[in-house]
């Protein structure tokens, strides 16, 4: 038992450090060598990894009192003990390793960016393709032990890209040309790297792209737009966020494209979120958020809310959605049934919020993960053709992770999509 804890903590030790523990030993980047070959106290991974190493050398050597057979769900209790439990992140991560699939990192010479890539090399989440200066990238995996295997490095501005440069160049010349873009600018444009990944996604050379860490949120997603476009029957994307709070997972949206929406597009907001929350399979229970409750103000702020609920019950019916009513409404089912016994939101637990504008939903999502601690995956975006997802500014390494998951997931929907598009195509022939 004792020698299989060593094993444990030896292997451990091998692993990427999580961002969390860089942070408690004020370490800008641990990782194994004459500094670290023990991990650190504070490292969350201890129990979940040491305590089933320990439990499989006793049932071994016949000293256990009791026998363990569903080790994944020994080790979600322990995590659970910790607070670490998170049953759709981990749903996400199973889905994700089943069929994993060829990820773009437009920012691969970003230290953060690399370790995510490590790990999900290392997790069977992914297989990364690093977009960058090919120097640069390989110095920082040296200085920091970051090793990926048969590790693909693209750099979008050197000679050896410039067959494909061209290539990709003339493909967008023509989605653009009479858009104001000439074929020289875009070929040039090609050496930028959000663009060229685009355009890697868009070919098939890759299934999907994590960019936005270190870029203003319109100069990541302005590329995914013109390269990639919107999928069939979107009439604009939108972003969502996915917080991790005690009731469960929240859905909230829109938190960082659509400023001002329209009644009608708040319902194409709210048919894309709840098209996004059956993926992760589970049944969509919508609020549509104002300061009013079911009609208390009338307003044209709280109408348009009330008015896009409306028009979603006329394209869905069997969609649980209601208000426009008060976030603190939402939750609070004694007071919902006192006052307003009708509403759809009665029966369990509202996972998704609509918020009225771009300023409330953002303001919404940064208070309960810097304030209220939550964890969080975002911005999704939606309604995109293919799978492009946008980082938040000071991403940590898990959270680039988590949307690495996210886009995996995202590009299997989307190739199951288009397999049975093509095959419905073939039968009407």
């Amino acid at each position: 038992m004792k020698l299989a804890a060593v094993r444990a903590l030896a292997d451990m030790a091998k692993s990427p450090v999580p961002d969390i523990v860089n942070l408690a030993y004020n370490e800008r980047n641990i990782f194994f060598g004459p500094k670290y070959i023990i991990p650190k106290p504070l490292d969350p991974r201890l129990l979940s990894t040491v305590a089933p190493a320990v439990a499989k050398a006793a049932m071994e050597s016949g000293v256990a009192h009791q026998s363990i057979t569903d080790w994944e769900a020994y080790r979600n209790e322990l995590n659970h003990r910790l607070g670490l439990d998170n049953q759709l992140f981990r749903i996400i991560g199973t889905k994700a390793r089943r069929d994993p699939r060829k990820v773009v990192f437009a920012e691969a010479d970003n230290l953060k960016v690399l370790k995510a890539a490590q790990v999900v090399n290392d997790e069977g989440i992914a297989y990364p393709i690093l977009l960058g200066n090919e120097a640069r990238i390989r110095e920082l995996m040296l200085e920091n032990a970051i090793e990926i295997d048969d590790v693909v490095i693209i750099d979008p501005k050197s000679e050896q890209m410039k067959e494909m440069r061209h290539r990709f160049g003339d493909l967008f010349f023509k989605k653009r040309q009479r858009k104001g873009l000439n074929l020289y600018e875009a070929r040039k444009i090609m050496r930028e790297r959000n663009y060229f990944g685009c355009m890697m996604v868009e070919t098939g050379e890759a299934d999907a792209l994590i960019s936005g860490l270190t870029r203003k949120y319109p100069d990541t997603i302005r590329p995914a737009l013109q390269v990639i476009g919107m999928e069939d029957g979107a009439k604009r994307v939108a972003g969502m966020y996915i917080i991790q709070t005690k009731r469960g997972p929240l859905f909230l949206a829109d938190t960082t494209v659509n400023f001002n929406p329209t009644a009608e597009e708040l319902a194409d907001i709210t048919m894309m979120v709840a098209k996004e929350v059956k993926h992760f399979n589970m049944t969509p229970r919508i609020a549509m958020l104002s300061y009013s409750n079911f009609g208390s103000s009338q307003t044209p702020e709280a109408q348009t809310m009330s008015k896009a609920r409306e028009i979603v019950k006329q394209r869905d019916p069997s969609l649980i959605v209601d208000g426009e009513i008060q976030a603190a409404m939402a939750f609070n089912k004694e007071i919902l049934k006192d006052n307003y016994p009708f509403t759809e939101l009665l029966e369990e637990e509202v996972n998704t919020l609509i918020f009225p504008n771009l300023a409330a939903g953002n303001i919404a999502y940064n208070l309960l993960q810097e304030v209220a601690g939550f964890d969080a995956i975002g911005p999704i975006l939606l309604g995109m053709k293919k799978p492009v997802h946008i980082l938040q500014l000071g991403s940590t390494v898990r959270q680039i992770v988590n949307m690495v998951n996210i886009a995996v997931v995202d590009a299997q929907e989307k190739c199951c999509r288009d397999e049975k598009n093509g095959k419905d195509k073939k039968k009407k022939k």
